[in-house]
């Protein structure tokens, strides 16, 4: 991936002139908005943050999705800088859903199922710090949902024999919003379709405190057995009708 963002990033002045942000290009809804009384937030690391947002924009009861760098120590990353690994930070989705239409485990189930969490600073072909498997949240009281599946994940993991889990679980405080042509890039005109997730194809059961919201049919919408699911199917949201 880094290769080819040389070329975007060589002509980085024209790509950000025909882009028209905060607005998400999907959702139509501003990718820069704070939660309200009705919705949270939370930062998903998947490895290649492009395959990843899409992922979480898909699903019914997110308002809105963007990319970005989390969990690092320098102010302000460029993508350049992060991919020395030089900087600490993860590439990471962040997500901001409805409470009352989507819970935070049916986002848990799809950031454990989406990659391979037993992945050490890589995912697939990418390899290196910032692709790392994390979660960071602002709420501390998220922590011990993301706890308890974490820990059910693994149970199922262990039952197929797979790995432990890698992922860095913190709270932060601070994200910085990724360069404009990586937002919804792969709902912009002429991208490379490309993602380097690698799922175990376990899927996350029930676990201490779970409330899904979502229909059992939403998941149908991603089979983790055909190769770059997320890639094969089209960028709209899905409905979570019965």
């Amino acid at each position: 991936m880094f290769e080819f963002l040389k070329n975007i990033m060589n002509n980085e002045k024209s790509v950000l002139t025909n882009d028209t942000y905060p607005v998400h290009r999907i959702l139509k809804t501003d990718i820069k908005k704070e939660p309200n009384a009705d919705e949270d937030e939370i930062i998903f690391g998947c490895g290649c943050f492009w395959g990843a947002e899409k992922c979480f924009w898909k699903l019914p009861g997110v308002i809105t999705t963007s990319v970005g760098y989390a969990g690092g120590k320098k102010k302000d990353p460029t993508y350049y800088e992060v991919c020395s690994g030089l900087t600490g930070h993860s590439e990471v989705v962040r997500v901001i859903w409805n409470k009352n239409k989507i819970d935070i485990s049916d986002l848990l189930k799809m950031f454990w199922e989406c990659h391979d969490p037993t992945q050490k600073n890589r995912q697939g072909n990418d390899i290196g710090t910032q692709y790392r498997s994390a979660i960071y949240y602002k709420n501390e009281k998220n922590k011990k949902i993301i706890l308890a599946s974490k820990d059910q994940y693994q149970k199922e993991l262990n039952i197929k024999n797979l790995g432990l889990i890698e992922t860095e679980i913190k709270m932060i405080d601070i994200y910085y919003y990724a360069e404009n042509y990586h937002q919804q890039y792969l709902a912009s005109a002429g991208s490379r379709q490309y993602c380097s997730a690698s799922p175990t194809k376990v899927k996350l059961g029930v676990f201490n405190g779970s409330n899904y919201k979502l229909n059992k049919n939403i998941w149908e919408e991603f089979n983790w057995e055909i190769d770059k699911c997320v890639l094969r199917s089209d960028n709209n949201p899905i409905k979570n009708d019965i």
